[in-house]
């Protein structure tokens, strides 16, 4: 009986030392290994910055493209319009400014040509007559005024060839100064309202910058779409990227740039990232002084990026993630 006694004494120490050894480890607190995050996405917002009509939505909810695929097409039939005309008017001003340039027409500089020749032969005609004149004046054999005629004959066709040989020179040189400069600048102007109907155009279809998951779209072929209004929301995958929080005692001890672990429900292994933005503010702030206790509910805000932006080709914002320093 006394043995029994002494065993059971012996048992009841045992359990009460297992009891106190179990609601000690009960009482401390556990060591953190992690933070509690999620997947967030900076999705890119895809608008024409004029209005019009969904003429066509070229890519569905879910799909993945790749850069340069057409997102979507707003009707245009007035840009184009605008477009024909700012092209006729262009080619038009050129016309205007290589006729401005070249002068009088070939059939009106050989015109002119032709009157210089036939003032030059009468010249030459009025020189000889000029010349037999002299002689007969100086022997006395014709008037004074027969020679004066023929004298003043000449002096009329070589005036005439001057004048034909000025206007001839004119003709060839082309517009004025003037005339040149306000045909330049109306090709410049009508060049530029060229390139603004072509852009126009061009901004009535958009197209993916680069390989993106459409995340969303916004509109409906039919509907219309004011200017600026985002029409499909793409998220390429560089653009997710981890947000968790972490304490405020343990804030400090985190920098830019340092490696992190991300684990995801339904991956084997961890992926690796780096933290690429601290919050300076305070995500949950009490309304009262900040004293130890209260500093213990503070918590900051942190992103991180993933090293391989390949890797979260499947991944979607908003699944939860648990986040750890790399050692």
């Amino acid at each position: 009986m006394k043995n029994s006694s002494l065993a059971k004494r012996s048992l009841r120490a045992v359990l009460i030392l297992a009891g106190a050894t179990l609601i000690l480890a009960g009482c401390s607190r556990p060591s953190t290994v992690g933070y509690q995050g999620y997947l967030e996405g900076d999705f890119i917002y895809v608008a024409a910055p004029l209005a019009g009509q969904l003429e066509t939505l070229a890519v569905t909810k879910g799909s993945r493209i790749t850069a340069g695929t057409t997102l979507f097409t707003l009707e245009h039939a007035n840009e184009l319009a605008a477009q024909r005309q700012a092209a006729e008017q262009f080619r038009a001003a050129r016309a205007r400014l290589a006729d401005a340039q070249k002068g009088s027409r070939p059939s009106e500089l050989a015109t002119l040509t032709a009157r210089l020749d036939q003032a030059r032969a009468a010249a030459e005609l009025s020189q000889l007559d000029l010349n037999r004149q002299k002689n007969l004046y100086d022997t006395r054999v014709v008037a004074e005024a027969d020679f004066d005629r023929a004298r003043l004959t000449h002096e009329r066709n070589t005036r005439a060839i001057e004048e034909l040989t000025a206007q001839l020179a004119t003709a060839q040189l082309g517009g004025r100064t003037d005339a040149l400069t306000a045909a330049e600048a109306e090709v410049s102007a009508a060049r530029a309202a060229k390139e603004k109907t072509d852009w126009a155009v061009a901004q009535k279809t958009q197209s993916a910058a680069r390989d993106a998951l459409v995340y969303d779209t916004l509109y409906r072929a039919g509907e219309f779409v004011a200017a600026g209004n985002p029409v499909v929301s793409l998220l390429p995958p560089e653009n997710i990227k981890v947000r968790f929080f972490v304490p405020e005692a343990e804030f400090a001890a985190l920098t830019a740039g340092a490696a992190v672990r991300i684990n995801i429900n339904g991956r084997p292994a961890p992926l690796t990232a780096r933290i690429s933005y601290l919050s300076p503010q305070p995500e949950y702030t009490p309304p009262i002084l900040y004293n130890r206790e209260n500093r213990a509910k503070l918590v900051f805000m942190i992103e991180a990026v993933f090293n391989d932006p390949s890797a979260t080709r499947d991944l979607h914002p908003g699944q939860p993630v648990d986040v750890a320093l790399a050692k």
